[in-house]
Order: C-alpha cells, then structure tokens, then sequence
C-alpha cells in the first residue's frame, strides 16, 4: 500500500483614522477565475458523483499532457476567493494514474473542514494546486492534469509516478478563510491612540505614541467585515499582532506563522472583549492594561487583530 504524500495527511499604507471605500460585499467577484475547460487535455479526464464525497473520475488512459490544466468541474458559490498561497483552506483531494486510469489515494471525504492549512503547504507538493485554485471559491470542484516533473519527487516516489507520467488531481474546496481583514476603514478620532500600518498583503505594523498607557481598556474597529458575527460559541480563524506598550517590542505575531484558530474563552478578558461582537473581515485594535492581559503579560499591550473566519469544531476522534 503506497504511503500517503504528507500534505494529504495534515489535513500601501493605511492610517487608522482614514475612511477608505467599502470592500466589495463579494469579493469573489473582484477575483475572476480562468480555466482551461474545453481543451482537449481537459476533454480526456470526466469526473463525476456528488460533491460531497470521493469523486469518480474516468481518465481516457494514458494521458499524456506536456502542461498543467485545468477545469472546473463544478464553480463554488462561496464569496472568499484564494487569491494568496497563504490563505488557510480545507481541501478534499483525490488523485489518480494519468497511466492507468485507477484510484491511487485520496483524502478522508469526511466531512470534517476543522483541519485548515495554508494552500504553499500543499502547493509544496502539488505545485500545480497554487493556479489551480487561484479564485477558487468553497464549493468548487476542479479537475487537474498535473503534467510530468509537477510533483514533488518525494511524493511522486510514494505514488509510483515514474518519470514521464503525468498525474489526474480531483480538488474539493470545502471552506476559504480570508488571507487578511478586508473590512471597510472606520474612522476613529481617539487623540494619543497608536496607529497602525499595512504591508500589502495586509500585515499590520503598530506606531505607539510616547507617553503613559492608557490605564483601561480600550477598543477600537478599525476595519468592519460584512461577515458572520462573532459570538465566542465559536472557535475562530485570527491573525493578530501583539505590542509591549513601553518598549514597542512585538511580544506575539501569527504573521510570521500562519493564522491560528482561537477558543475566545481561553483568551485573556481584553482579547475576548476585543473579538466578541464583531464580525469577519474586521480588524481591531486593543490597548490592554496588565490587569485584563495574559498572565505573562510584563506591560500594557496594543493588539491588532484580523477576523478570519468563524472555524468550525475539530471533529470528534474515530472510537
């Protein structure tokens, strides 16, 4: 029995006193989506059987193919498009012998979406998957032929692809996180609040002003998302950054990772005051006194944080 490839066993600076333009209400209509559907290639690979579960796939064997394409087999009606490897995302995938036309491995189809990863980790073993799936939206289905040399040699070891042979790749996006807040701007006046900078792909950088910490707790929207509301029953998908008031040191950061999906009550008071009424898409920013911290927390903290997605509970474990 062929061992599973690793990645299918895990499953412009902006101020925040501005107020921008709203974002799109659908974001996946700002992100169009090109496919080869209709080529020859594609013509050779039908899939079919309901989304929810492993596909059947009939590949008019051999295939040979000196390119990677791809088609979508059914288009998702999700509004988050992958537009960056970054993003976490929950994938079902099947994948099958261009040679021979037979299964080789497939995920679980389970229906489990708690295990998200970021879309390089599995890119680094099916690099076709990165524009394969780029626009791709939840509740999309796309056929793949991987053209030969686009597997990683580890895993094309473990699935018995020699040299030349291409590989058929069946993908399900079964849920897209948001690869940053995408929030419309929210003016704010607060006189000696700190402000916050935005790299490109959205990453914060936090300005904290000279003098005392504010001595409460204080909250501000600096970004409202159009998304689901928070309302800590739920575990959630943040990014967020953490700043030590005095020195300006970064005590935490999930940008230098990947985005962390967070149980609300097992966070500090301020983070959990922070999170809890917003909506997805939002960014926030929290000055947090020592007294409403973590319990390792040395100083009054600046917190910039990006909802993500509301998560959904990790599956119960196979009795």
């Amino acid at each position: 029995m062929r061992r599973l490839p690793v990645a299918l066993t895990v499953l412009a600076l902006a101020s925040v006193a501005l107020v921008g333009c709203a974002s799109s209400s659908n974001p996946a209509a700002s992100c169009p989506r090109t496919t080869d559907a209709g080529s020859p290639t594609m013509a050779q690979i039908s899939v079919s059987g309901p989304t929810a579960s492993k596909p059947t796939v009939d590949v008019s064997a051999p295939l040979y193919t000196k390119t990677t394409q791809f088609a979508d087999v059914v288009r998702g009606d999700g509004t988050v498009p992958i537009s960056s490897d970054k993003q976490m995302v929950v994938l079902d995938v099947a994948l099958v012998s261009a040679t021979t036309g037979q299964p080789l491995v497939s995920t679980a189809y389970n229906g489990d979406q708690s295990q998200a990863i970021p879309l390089d980790r599995w890119a680094q073993q099916f690099p076709a998957f990165t524009d394969a799936l780029h626009c791709a939206t939840a509740g999309t289905r796309v056929a793949i032929a991987i053209a030969p040399g686009g597997v990683e040699a580890s895993s094309a070891q473990s699935l018995g692809l020699a040299k030349n042979d291409a590989l058929v790749a069946v993908v399900d996006v079964r849920r897209v996180y948001l690869g940053a807040a995408n929030g419309s701007l929210v003016y704010n006046s607060g006189w000696g609040m700190p402000a916050v900078v935005r790299a490109a792909g959205g990453r914060p950088g936090v300005i904290v002003p000279a003098g005392a910490a504010p001595q409460d707790l204080k909250i501000w929207t600096l970004k409202r998302g159009s998304g689901e509301k928070v309302t800590g029953d739920k575990p959630v998908m943040l990014n967020y950054t953490i700043v030590n008031w005095t020195d300006k040191s970064v005590a935490d950061t999930t940008w230098d990772d990947t985005p962390q999906v967070v149980t609300l009550s097992d966070k500090s008071k301020g983070f959990r005051e922070a999170v809890e009424g917003q909506t997805v898409g939002s960014q926030v920013l929290a000055v947090v006194p020592k007294l409403d911290g973590s319990t390792d927390a040395k100083d009054t903290q600046v917190i910039v944080i990006d909802i993500l997605g509301i998560a959904p509970a990790a599956a119960p474990a196979a009795q």
